[in-house]
């Protein structure tokens, strides 16, 4: 159906079925749940006709904008048309349907669609052998968000999804951060510093704000995208869960919506993952609590359109007023909104902020005061909140707590987000902290339903993030303190807690690296090798911290690449080989014969039968050699390998560094520290830490044979390939 339709007969209504032939006549069906809210009866026909309106502008303008990185491959198993080739085709007959009922039997129940909810969920819907489901108690789409910060590392993990181009596109950039004081006379406010909002070279994304409704409508398309086209069953909530010591779990869930009130379906899974928020009946049916205080301080929170002389109104800033409190401004997305956090009155210890029925207007009027002398004229509110500072974490986040039950039960219930760790919005971590919780989670509960690892992974998941929660804790205390505290002035009758804003300044700037989520460093342990010998193999590349991207040259076709924006979130390692200063094509340099050790016995031993060959362990190779003086047909077989059903080549694996055509040169070997003489292999998890780094040759062959055996299983009787050579 032509576009044209809709511009012509803007007085007639569109049906639902059009609409799909729109949407498949346009080669994509990321928003097919918008198709539900075009059948209703009572949806009017303008608005019918606006959201596919909206659609059609969004998929013209996705469609124009040039992307330099974004990596794609398809048709390995044949042509699939011309439809958007990061929206699977359904290869069954009919499509599920999620929202009628529920399955008696899933492998992975998630009990909340919050952000940490839809992350893991988005992850198990790319196994179509994972049957996943997730329950929400609300209607429908999230409406209006409260989170809206996004890390640089967020940012990376939403391209290891697909869709980083897009918050891009939308969201707003934080490249500055000032921060404004008292004046001189204490009678006004000027600013006393600017900074850089993250440090040169810390990631290539960017640090942005974009509203949590809209990012879990991402979450949606890239699930309804998925070979399952996994959505949430909604009006759903977990009425009991029963732990038994040996087989599923067993949960009751009560269906909230109007027509279906009070019915019930009962479902046994083999892992729960309660992402249901800080009051998750999750927790509560561990045996759990949340573990901590509530300050005695409010904050007000204000998204709205404002007229106002103050100057920095589109940058994040940070005021303190002499005397009438604290905000901290969030330029939203869009050119024209703001969030603002409004510091409120100091609560006695026994006091709670809903006692105060604090008003809208009283928000504004504490943000006038303390905007003073400038002007702060309030236009349209579109959200507004208040809530209480404070810090709780629980002490375990999976179902087995005492130590001696480890070597005999594994973890079949886990807890993600808020539903373990609660915090201020003011350093905007906690979504942030909530989606790497699940995507730490979601690769190693489909490697063990593979039955490719152990079950005794998964204590993993608890023995990494409760740690990185606890310092998430500790780091928000002191940031709230902070945000809080009076400003120093000269004439020294100061309130015992009053600080410098220098030194407010200096803490957010050494704090830089951990606001931008990039300062997660993973302890030895089962997925972290303690060997450090090698490490100066790759200076930069450090053991138990994220792999940082650096652009290189692919072989193949001379297109430049974002080296880590190959680690897609599909479940695999990555073994990345870096080549020393011999030739790669000689069968007696290193580099060859480390690749003869994955090919011939590392990666059969830890591959399905009939399974690609690349599909638990993927090998690239990064080289030193001019792509021009090197022909990829000569490199050793595992680094062109044969996939897919017809056996067809593979020949984006290898990578050279050298300068590209107009796109600069990433120089990856000096900017991360690779040793040029020796090179190295790099060993890198699925959700994109480094695990280990080894030298080539037998000493690597065998510290990377004992690292993988540590947790991954044999395939017994299996050759580690589908058949092609």
């Amino acid at each position: 159906m032509p576009c044209s339709l809709f511009l012509s007969g803007l007085s007639g209504m569109l049906l639902g079925h059009e609409v799909k032939e729109v949407l498949k006549s346009h080669g994509t069906v990321p928003l097919f749940r918008l198709v539900r809210d075009l059948r209703a009866g009572d949806t009017p026909a303008r608005r019918r006709r606006d959201i596919v309106l909206a659609f059609l502008s969004q998929l013209h303008a996705t469609a124009q904008s040039p992307v330099l990185n974004r990596k794609m491959q398809f048709h390995l198993n044949g042509f699939k048309g011309s439809h958007d080739p990061l929206q699977l085709l359904y290869e069954g007959e009919q499509e599920p349907d999620f929202q009628s009922s529920l399955p008696e039997e899933v492998d992975v129940l998630i009990i909340g669609a919050g952000p940490a909810g839809q992350l893991l969920g988005t992850q198990l819907s790319r196994f179509p052998n994972i049957t996943t489901r997730i329950i929400e108690s609300k209607p429908g789409r999230l409406v209006q968000g409260q989170a809206d910060g996004l890390q640089c590392r967020t940012i990376e993990i939403f391209e290891a999804f697909g869709f980083s181009e897009r918050v891009l596109k939308e969201a707003y950039w934080v490249n500055e951060t000032t921060f404004w004081s008292p004046s001189e006379d204490g009678k006004g406010l000027r600013r006393t510093g600017r900074i850089r909002d993250t440090e040169d070279g810390l990631s290539e994304f960017p640090h942005v704000i974009l509203n949590q409704a809209r990012l879990h409508d991402l979450w949606l398309d890239a699930m309804k995208g998925s070979a399952t086209r996994l959505e949430p069953s909604y009006s759903r909530q977990m009425a009991s869960m029963k732990i038994p010591e040996t087989g599923p779990i067993e949960v009751e869930i009560e269906r909230v919506d109007e027509a279906h009130k009070g019915q019930k379906e009962k479902v046994r899974a083999k892992y729960v993952v309660g992402c249901d928020g800080s009051r998750s009946g999750v927790r509560r049916a561990m045996g759990y609590e949340m573990k901590g205080d509530f300050a005695n301080q409010a904050w007000g929170v204000l998204d709205a359109l404002v007229t106002t002389d103050f100057p920095d109104l589109r940058l994040k800033t940070a005021i303190h007023s002499a005397d009438a409190g604290s905000i901290l401004i969030i330029p939203r997305e869009g050119g024209y909104m703001a969030r603002f956090y409004i510091e409120m009155d100091k609560l006695n210890p026994d006091e709670r902020i809903a006692s105060k029925n604090v008003t809208a207007e009283s928000l504004i009027e504490t943000a006038k005061r303390i905007f003073h002398p400038f002007t702060f004229d309030v236009k349209h509110i579109a959200y507004w909140s208040v809530y209480e500072v404070g810090q709780r974490l629980t002490d375990h986040f999976d179902d087995v707590v005492p130590k001696t039950e480890r070597e005999q039960r594994n973890p079949r219930v886990f807890i993600a987000g808020d539903a373990c760790h609660t915090h201020s919005a003011k350093a905007g971590q906690g979504m942030n902290v909530s989606m790497n919780d699940a995507y730490n989670l979601g690769w190693k509960l489909a490697s063990v339903l593979h039955g490719t690892a152990d079950p005794k992974l998964l204590h993993t998941y608890n023995d990494e993030r409760q740690g990185i929660a606890k310092l998430l804790i500790d780091f928000d205390r002191k940031i709230s303190k902070l945000f809080a505290a009076k400003p120093k002035g000269k004439d020294g009758k100061d309130d015992k807690d009053a600080i410098d804003p220098a030194v407010f300044q200096d803490y957010f700037e050494r704090q830089g690296r951990f606001m931008a989520g990039v300062e997660t460093k993973y302890h030895p342990g089962m997925l972290t090798s303690n060997d450090t010998s090698h490490q100066d193999l790759a200076k930069s590349f450090e053991i138990g911290t994220r792999f940082q991207s650096c652009q290189v040259l692919r072989l193949a076709d001379a297109k430049p690449v974002q080296l880590g924006h190959v680690m897609d979130a599909d479940g695999r390692w990555r073994i990345v080989i870096f080549g020393d200063k011999s030739d790669a094509t000689s069968s007696s340099s290193p580099i060859n014969k480390t690749c003869d050790f994955l090919s011939n016995t590392l990666i059969p031993r830890y591959t399905p039968a009939k399974a690609d060959i690349d599909s638990v362990l993927d090998v690239r190779a990064v080289l030193q050699t001019s792509r021009k003086d090197v022909s990829i047909s000569d490199l050793p077989g595992i680094l062109l390998p044969h996939k897919g059903v017809f056996g067809v080549q593979d020949y984006e694996k290898v990578f050279t560094d050298e300068a590209s055509y107009g796109y600069g040169f990433g120089e990856i070997y000096k900017n991360r520290g690779i040793d040029a003489e020796k090179g190295c292999v790099i060993l890198v998890r699925p959700d994109q830490y480094v695990s280990a780094i080894v030298p080539l040759g037998e000493e690597g062959h065998g510290m990377m044979r004992e690292f993988f055996d540590g947790f991954m299983k044999p395939q017994e009787g299996t050759n580690g390939t589908n058949g092609h050579v």
